[in-house]
């Protein structure tokens, strides 16, 4: 059976790559198994690594603070990911903004807390609960060399309610983020 592998790239809590993990790791789609071969985190302390840990997983940690500039930084990912022949890369809440030393050589795609493109950094949440829109989202697009504005592979809006809470909204876009990043993966590997 043909298998796909995939590196996942997290910072915090791995809620994400939790979801990955149960959702489609060592599962099979349209006849193609697919898994993370390789987890990748710039936090030692991160919770991830124990969700990984709970797969089976080790989880290399690649401390940015390590490097004086982002480059040496994101050359050092592309070593440690080419060890491993992936088919796709998936920044699942990795927060570092990556250079062309990463985006001319890596297959990726992330996830993006908005509906780009509105919202782009690292404080879309607040940003677009704090805007006068009418709905939230979160995206997936491919990674390039400009901060969230690869092409788009899906996204998926909820409608505002009256009074909503930012816990609510922030507890909304988790939820369907969970659910659109192991979308995305199975769409295009299989």
């Amino acid at each position: 059976m043909p298998s796909k592998k995939i590196a996942v790239l997290f910072s915090g809590s791995g809620s994400n790559l939790e979801a990955i993990l149960s959702k489609i790791h060592k599962k099979v789609f349209n006849g193609i198994k697919i898994e993370v071969v390789l987890c990748i985190c710039n936090k030692p302390d991160a919770f991830g690594i124990q969700r990984a840990e709970k797969y089976g997983l080790k989880t290399t940690i690649i401390q940015n603070k390590n490097f004086s500039t982002r480059e040496e930084f994101d050359n050092e990912l592309v070593k440690e990911i080419s060890k491993y022949d992936t088919d796709l890369v998936v920044l699942a809440g990795f927060m570092r903004i990556l250079t062309p030393v990463f985006t001319d050589q890596i297959r990726a795609i992330n996830l993006h807390p908005s509906l780009l493109p509105l919202f782009k950094g690292s404080d879309a949440i607040k940003q677009s609960y704090e805007s006068d829109m009418k709905v939230g989202g979160v995206s997936v697009h491919w990674v390039s060399d400009e901060l969230d504005g690869g092409k788009l592979i899906m996204q998926r809006a909820f409608e505002r309610e009256d009074d909503m809470s930012f816990e609510k909204w922030e507890r909304k876009i988790h939820e369907i983020e969970h659910e659109i990043l192991p979308l995305s993966i199975v769409k295009i590997l299989s």
